[in-house]
């Protein structure tokens, strides 16, 4: 599976309508719904910006490109968070509200789910009481994505890896963002690796998948090249050996997981705007590399 990110705002990559978004992608991750007065509760509309930039893009326009890209075969879902977001979960009021809002989301525009990005912290307990609430709401065929920074995910105490655990059994997927970070442990906590590296990338998603997700539920991502992040940036090519190390054992760096892990789940990108803008390079390279992998 590739996941890629959505910008639903105007920045120096390339705006793109939904429809236009490489048909390489397999889960279009819509970036952001946005936080409201009450705790909890979020919102979205086409960011004015977005619109503007694309000569008029409406509500109406976006809506129906959710369901042509659900024709293909694709899935969209929202994304909640992101750098500047500050959803804030922290009690039973407000994972109601959330629960509540995201699913009034899901039935105006047609997602297929949340991701959740909240790069500020999160209370485990109530989000997820949220996403459960939410599932219930949706029903089993809702995909739950978490999008945590590695520092996130350097221990199963800490929160965000916490909630990756507490709700294993209804999460999709958690993509790792491998960039903008520290050099970091990985499952050997004997070395901090730099980021941008093979190493990197293998020994940080060893920690998860040694911790007790299952492979399906472990992807890798990574930036998509020049101007999308502002470190960790590798080559289409890094990512490729990353999973293929992780899933059979071949093209590892100097760090070696204890076992493989065949069925991992793939690669995500911030951002297909970024991909667009850099030629489309992630996608076209990643993307067919998955049929290879276990």
């Amino acid at each position: 599976m590739l996941t890629g990110y959505w910008h639903n705002f105007d920045n120096p990559a390339v705006e793109l309508r939904l429809r236009d978004v490489p048909s390489e992608y397999d889960v279009v991750a819509v970036a952001f719904a946005e936080a409201t007065a009450t705790p909890g509760a979020v919102t979205f509309a086409v960011d004015p910006g977005l619109s503007a930039a694309l000569g008029g893009y409406t509500d109406a326009d976006f809506r129906a490109d959710v369901q042509t890209l659900r024709s293909r075969g694709k899935k969209v879902i929202i994304s909640v968070g992101g750098e500047t977001g500050r959803v804030a979960v922290n009690d039973a009021a407000s994972a109601s509200a959330f629960a509540d809002s995201v699913h009034a989301l899901i039935g105006r525009y047609g997602f297929d789910g949340v991701d959740i990005d909240l790069e500020n912290g999160l209370n485990p307990t109530y989000m997820g009481q949220a996403l459960r609430s939410l599932r219930a709401k949706v029903g089993a065929n809702l995909i739950i994505t978490m999008a945590p920074q590695t520092i996130d995910m350097q221990s199963p105490a800490g929160g965000y890896f916490k909630l990756a655990l507490d709700i294993r059994d209804i999460l999709t997927v958690v993509h790792t963002q491998y960039y903008n970070s520290g050099a970091m442990l990985g499952c050997d906590q004997n070395a901090a690796y730099p980021q941008g590296t093979v190493n990197f990338i293998v020994a940080l998603a060893c920690i998860q998948l040694e911790a007790g997700l299952r492979p399906d539920q472990v992807a890798l991502g990574l930036p998509a090249g020049p101007g999308a992040a502002g470190g960790g940036i590798v080559p289409p090519s890094v990512v490729n050996a990353a999973m293929d190390c992780l899933a059979k054992g071949t093209n590892c760096g100097s760090f070696r997981p204890p076992r493989t892990y065949p069925g991992l789940r793939g690669a995500m990108t911030w951002s297909i705007n970024w991909d667009v803008s850099n030629g489309n390079g992630f996608a076209r390279t990643v993307k067919p590399h998955l049929a290879t992998l276990p």
